[in-house]
């Protein structure tokens, strides 16, 4: 038993290794005194001022996390990335999380723009904190769907599909919804990179 889970922590490194990266972040932020913490966060935020002042946040800000556990990365981790890792390789899972997370960044703060522009919001929402893993597990959760076997794929994709849209439909100005929703596309667009 001990062996097997140590098996499957081995053949997924790109996901565990990412996870203790989250603890080390996690718990250096909590240490931090809040302004402190606020201005970390908000340096490596993926909002349109950082993007345009140092793009490699959208590398960096994978290694925060808003509020949630860790426990809950640890079993979401486990659930979503790790398997797709074990099927897909770590270089192939990394091409479907940096596509859905870079890709849904850039489409959701691009919507964000275009928004500003036109005045339907606030130019202060040009520095709205943007960072976290969500965009990549969206990735990673809708490219696992060709890995499950039908007929239970679709009740899958009906069940992910409902909760990203659920997010989008309870709030169609937050840009993060819209960003789940580009996510979940871009990963099922990846079926191409399937073994």
């Amino acid at each position: 038993m001990l062996s097997d889970a140590w098996d499957y922590l081995r053949d997924a490194p790109g996901t565990y290794l990412w996870l203790l990266a989250l603890l080390g972040t996690s718990r250096y932020v909590r240490r931090l005194p809040a302004q402190r913490a606020a201005k970390l966060l908000e340096t490596n935020s993926t909002n349109l001022t950082q993007l345009r002042r140092a793009p490699y946040v959208l590398v960096t800000s994978l290694f925060f996390t808003a509020g949630t556990s860790w426990w809950f990365y640890l079993a979401t981790y486990s659930v979503f990335h790790a398997p797709a890792e074990h099927w897909l390789g770590t270089w192939r899972w990394l091409t479907v999380i940096g596509l859905a997370h870079v890709g849904a960044t850039l489409l959701s703060q691009g919507w964000v723009a275009r928004e500003i522009g036109a005045g339907r919001l606030p130019a202060s929402d040009r520095t709205t904190s943007d960072y976290g893993v969500s965009y990549a597990q969206a990735g990673a959760a809708a490219v696992l769907a060709y890995r499950i076997p039908m007929p239970w794929r679709v009740p899958y994709l009906v069940v992910l599909i409902a909760f990203y849209g659920y997010g989008w439909l309870k709030n169609r100005r937050d840009f993060t919804a819209i960003g789940h929703l580009c996510a979940l596309a871009i990963g099922l667009a990846c079926f191409w990179i399937a073994p």
